[in-house]
């Protein structure tokens, strides 16, 4: 698996442990939620990924972003739904998300790259 996914995967999970071993039932609730809101319902998983990584991208969180790359990755989403989603957290968001883009472009090749392994 490419570097810059491993890596970020590696560091997510180590630190997610860590925050939900510290027992905070606010933290825990918040991670629950966050899960369960990406479930499928009345919008199907694939919708509610690309919902999120325009959200973060517009919010300019590059874990979030990341995060949502993946899974829409992993849910079968293409290279070119994921730009027009880009596209519309760009323009919402405007020239400020740029440099962001630019790293959830890089990140996307590193999924690509080896895809047989992330999925």
């Amino acid at each position: 698996m490419s570097n810059l996914v491993k890596e970020f995967n590696d560091y997510r999970q180590v630190m997610n442990d860590k925050l939900l071993n510290d027992n905070n039932k606010i933290i825990k609730r918040i991670f629950n939620l966050d899960t369960n809101a990406y479930m499928e319902g009345a919008l199907d998983v694939k919708t509610k990924e690309l919902l999120g990584l325009v959200a973060s991208a517009v919010l300019r969180c590059d874990d979030c972003i990341k995060y949502h790359l993946e899974t829409s990755y992993k849910q079968g989403i293409n290279k070119e739904e994921m730009m027009e989603a880009m596209g519309i957290a760009t323009l919402v968001g405007g020239t400020i998300v740029i440099p962001h883009l630019r790293r959830a472009y890089e990140f996307w090749e590193a999924l690509e790259e080896n895809g047989a392994e992330t999925k």
